[in-house]
């Protein structure tokens, strides 16, 4: 009985993984598109959860930090398949434009002076146009009222006057319980419960290993100065804090690699315009950074290396909060915290083209991004 069970497990997986690879190879259009392509797959076609249950899905993943169209896809292969499901649905979503971008990222270190000189340009028009595009999209959606708006240039400007992991953090949970003091929001009804293999102990484990990692790389890159677990610490935070979807990360990661050195800004950009074009979540764009670093781990460990770390606060939150959803939409007081959150979080990502020293910078010669 438990090889069948096993045997049963396993091929749950497996078919987890082929229908997502199919998506990662076919889903273009960025994170909207990728929640429509899911809902005609799973919702229509292959029944796997009702109409209500997939919205109330999306809207959780709206709720919470990082890729939401990633989290849902973890979310399905989690339900449909336990943990080597949500493993499955990640690996067949992300790796082929993962794989693409990191080839990118090589050919560009051995052959880039042979790309045509406007080819590259266009990449880097492209990219300044969406990131502008994407943070003034995300002020507008996340900072409505005039409290928002004054907490978002509140938090833009003491991570500009304190230019450290530790600001930021503290940033976002200060502007949390700011948000239990001036928010109201109406509390939401219940929903269908998603099908789990675990319940709200292992949530709160999950829950708990991300914020030990979030607070405690910070203190691992202090104490062992490395560019790897300097690079785990960025992008895990970069994955951990950023609301709105792929293109509002930008600003964060441009933020991390570029005035570091790890990163070229000509390169960065190239690679963000390549990103563009290859189908899947724009989150594996940390695969062509990790591939692209000047210095070691680059390469396609680098690329496993910050696709893994950034990926991974999406899953641990996810994870987190799914055994406690339904409890958390109808409670305001969360709803009112995350007001604030989501707002702090767009002052973090506002200034685009301004490094952690607080020195203006320009992602692209002769090009501002400031909206």
């Amino acid at each position: 009985m438990h090889d069948s069970k096993a045997a049963g497990r396993g091929q749950g997986a497996w078919e987890v993984f082929v229908i997502f690879l199919r998506l990662g190879l076919t889903s273009f259009g960025g994170p909207v598109a990728h929640l429509g392509y899911f809902r005609d797959e799973f919702v229509t076609r292959r029944r796997w959860l009702s109409e209500r249950s997939y919205a109330d899905l999306v809207a959780l993943c709206q709720f919470l930090p990082g890729p939401a169209s990633s989290q849902v896809g973890l979310a399905l292969g989690l339900s449909r398949a336990g943990h080597a499901g949500a493993l499955a649905a990640w690996a067949g979503f992300t790796l082929p434009s993962a794989l693409v971008l990191v080839l990118f990222a090589l050919g560009l270190g051995a052959y880039g002076e042979l790309m045509p000189a406007g080819a590259l340009h266009g990449l880097k028009v492209v990219a300044v146009a969406v990131v502008a595009q994407a943070v003034w999209g995300m002020a507008r959606s996340l900072c409505p009222d005039v409290p928002r708006v004054g907490m978002m240039a509140a938090a833009a400007c003491f991570v500009l006057w304190v230019p450290t992991a530790w600001a930021q953090v503290a940033t976002i949970v200060a502007a949390g319980l700011l948000g239990l003091a001036l928010f109201r929001p109406a509390a939401e009804s219940g929903h269908e419960p998603l099908a789990l293999p675990f319940g709200a102990r292992t949530g709160m484990l999950w829950l708990g290993l991300f914020v030990i990692l979030l607070l405690g790389l910070p203190l691992a890159a202090a104490a062992f100065p490395g560019q790897a677990v300097a690079m785990v610490d960025a992008f895990y935070r970069a994955g951990a804090l950023v609301f709105g979807g792929g293109h509002v990360v930008l600003p964060l990661l441009q933020a991390e690699v570029v005035p570091t050195g790890w990163v070229d800004s000509d390169v960065f950009l190239a690679g963000y315009g390549a990103a563009q074009a290859v189908p899947g979540p724009l989150f594996t764009f940390a695969a062509f950074l990790g591939a692209a670093m000047n210095d070691a781990p680059s390469g396609w460990l680098g690329g496993l290396l910050c696709l893994l770390a950034i990926f991974l606060p999406a899953f641990l939150l996810l994870a987190g909060a799914l055994p406690f959803w339904e409890r958390l939409r109808a409670n305001a007081r969360v709803r009112a915290a995350l007001c604030g959150v989501n707002a702090a979080v767009v002052g973090v990502s506002w200034p685009p083209s301004t490094n952690r020293y607080g020195q203006a910078r320009s992602l692209a010669p002769g090009i501002s991004v400031w909206p």
